[in-house]
């Protein structure tokens, strides 16, 4: 790109240029950057915004880089003026009011541009330095799992902890691991209760090997701490635990005092391991959700891990483990959201088998294909599209299949099935409805977000959500109440981009099930049933039109979750998404801008080993980025 003092220069000549801070003020107020960025429904356009932190020269840059979206000789005919005031159709609307003064401000910028000379297309992704340093706690999970291989406790104790937010879809992201007062007790308490059971009854050789004695108190100490810190001790934290070990003249309790006190630690508590073993550590919670075992440290002492070729050992012998199914289920529960859908009430006039088993066994069904693309090395856009699922007895009732032999049998679909993957699943229908009825919203909402990593901006303050009530003299489809979301000039810029893909599975109902008719229940307001003009709720069996499309993605009209899930497939970017969705993951927090040739060259590989997971696993494992921390 040409330097931009030297355009600004030539502008000059002609009189002070307007200042873009004000227009960048008007873009952002807009929310124009929530659309176009890389995980912006906008992000197949040109229109890319800098990152939310750049700094103010690439601001500036960015500004006369817009001038390729402007028409010198019609400056007024110009994308960058028509489409933010919906002159030309925009995707999201509306978003600058025609007749406002910050239509004004965008246009005065617009006939700025217009007299500078044409500049590169190219606009160079600025490196905004390294990565920068996060500091992530042991997620709940994650201290159940340490503290079973640490002290051998079983009994779970982060269920008593605060419960834990989802952060960019995941709990483990830095952005959301401030430790509350509540949670700090909450460790102290844990790690009392933990001491106490390791050493109950005085059984303490899962843990003390060595016989009681003075250099068994070091030995303990070391070696227990290299495990529970994930690193060797320095010889000033040793002589500091040795010290608090002798306090006690009960052997037994003095190691539980340290036990105790190293539980509450927070190199325990925290990843603040550097270097190999840092790398050690990431793998290991990454991989196996829970911390290093020796073999792993080891590799961190002797240097392997240093290497490529030591490092892919390591992964690979770990995939081998069975803590790696564990760990990627963790994964995908977080990734679709299986707490929302163990929290998800159903009115049961309406939906009588709906239960904890029906909830538990769709979950099992949606664990079960990941498994299997996973683990049986297939490609994994059959998550989307698998012709297959697994059953059990209330699931084929469910979805009016006969009933396999036994329970959780691979069972193919019948031939033009509407279901297919996991959009034709109970899992995701269930998940994104409503006590009573469905949410097309919500429907499409999911797979923009999760299955597409594109953020759709908030409601405009102020707007009205509230849908008109269905009522005896006009009953309406939930598609035809929908409608006022896309008429409705403030709503329309976000609801054509969810709505019209929840629209292709209204023949699904709240719980997932098959339906030819929508029923829509309307009951007696208050007033009615005190004049007694009506007594009981009406009844009404509506068709349905469910057909869906995803704007901004080309051939995209579909009818059956199975159509959608073959059009999600072959889309790039879907198939980045889940890149991005498993980085975000092991990384434990949102990708940057100095992240994306890590991003794409892992989805390279992906792509090129015919989207075999566990390729991709090893690519964002082994990746500069992951090896040098986060």
């Amino acid at each position: 790109m040409r330097n931009v003092i030297t355009l600004l220069f030539a502008s000059l000549v002609q009189g002070a240029p307007p200042d873009f801070g004000g227009v960048y003020t008007v873009m952002e107020k807009a929310l124009c950057r929530q659309c176009h960025n890389d995980n912006g429904v906008g992000s197949t356009t040109r229109l890319q915004f800098p990152a939310e932190n750049a700094p103010a020269a690439e601001i500036r840059e960015f500004g006369v880089w817009l001038r390729n979206f402007v028409d010198a000789q019609k400056p007024l005919e110009s994308l960058l003026y028509r489409k933010p005031t919906q002159r030309l159709p925009h995707g999201g609307g509306e978003r600058i009011a025609q007749g406002s003064k910050e239509e004004a401000i965008l246009r005065e910028w617009v006939e700025h541009l217009a007299t500078l000379p044409p500049v590169s297309a190219h606009r160079a992704r600025h490196d905004t330095g390294a990565s920068r340093p996060v500091l992530r706690r042991l997620t709940h999970s994650q201290y159940n799992h340490t503290v079973r291989d640490l002290a051998g406790d079983e009994t779970r104790p982060a269920g008593q902890f605060p419960k834990e937010d989802f952060v960019h879809g995941f709990t483990n992201q830095a952005d959301g691991q401030s430790v509350s007062p509540l949670q700090a007790e909450a460790y102290a308490r844990a790690a009392e209760r933990i001491a106490r059971n390791a050493f109950r009854n005085g059984d303490a050789r899962k843990l003390i090997p060595c016989a009681a004695s003075p250099a068994c108190q070091a030995q303990f100490v070391r070696t227990f701490g290299r495990r529970a810190f994930r690193r060797p001790l320095s010889d000033a934290e040793a002589s500091r635990y040795e010290s608090l070990f002798a306090r006690q003249a009960d052997f037994h309790r003095g190691a539980q005092l340290v036990v105790e006190t190293m539980l509450q630690s927070p190199h325990f508590l925290f990843h603040l391991e550097t270097g190999l073993f840092g790398v050690a550590s990431r793998l290991s919670y990454f991989l196996w959700d829970t911390m290093p075992d020796e073999a792993l440290l080891q590799a961190a002492e002797s240097g392997e891990l240093a290497s490529e070729a030591g490092l892919k050992a390591q992964i690979r012998r770990m995939l081998k483990d069975r803590r790696a199914m564990a760990a990627l289920d963790q994964f995908l529960g977080e990734w679709l959201r299986f707490d929302r859908l163990r929290g998800a009430l159903r009115d049961r006039r309406l939906f009588p088998e709906y239960s904890p088993e029906l909830v538990n066994g769709m979950i099992e069904e949606t664990t079960r294909l990941f498994r299997s693309v996973v683990w049986e090395n297939r490609s994994f856009l059959e998550f989307f599209t698998a012709g297959y699922t697994f059953l059990n007895g209330d699931l084929a009732r469910l979805y009016d299949l006969t009933a396999p032999g036994e329970p959780w049998v691979k069972t193919a679909f019948p031939a033009g099935y509407a279901r297919g993957g996991i959009l034709g699943q109970a899992t995701f229908l269930t998940l994104t409805s409503k006590p009573a009825e469905t949410s097309p919203t919500e429907r499409g909402l999911f797979i923009r977000e999760h299955f597409l990593c594109q953020q759709i901006p908030p409601p405009p303050p102020g707007v009205n959500v509230t849908l008109p009530p269905v009522t005896d003299e006009k009953p309406v489809t939930q598609r035809e109440r929908l409608a006022i979301h896309l008429s409705n000039q403030a709503c329309a810029g976000c609801h054509t981009l969810v709505d019209p893909i929840g629209f292709g599975f209204e023949h699904f109902d709240a719980i997932g099930r098959f339906r030819q008719k929508e029923r829509i229940e309307i009951h007696p307001t208050a007033d009615e049933i005190k004049t007694r003009r009506k007594t009981k709720p009406t009844e009404y069996l509506l068709d349905i039109e469910a057909s869906g499309m995803v704007r901004g993605l080309k051939d995209s009209e579909f009818r059956t979750p199975a159509g959608l899930g073959r059009i999600l497939a072959s889309e790039p970017n879907c198939q980045k998404c889940v890149v991005k969705q498993l980085f975000r993951y092991a990384a434990g927090r949102m990708e940057e801008p100095r992240d994306q040739q890590a991003i794409e060259e892992a989805f390279r590989r992906f792509r090129d080993s015919q989207f075999r997971f566990q390729d991709l696993i090893m690519a964002i494992a082994s990746s500069d980025g992951f090896r040098g921390g986060n």
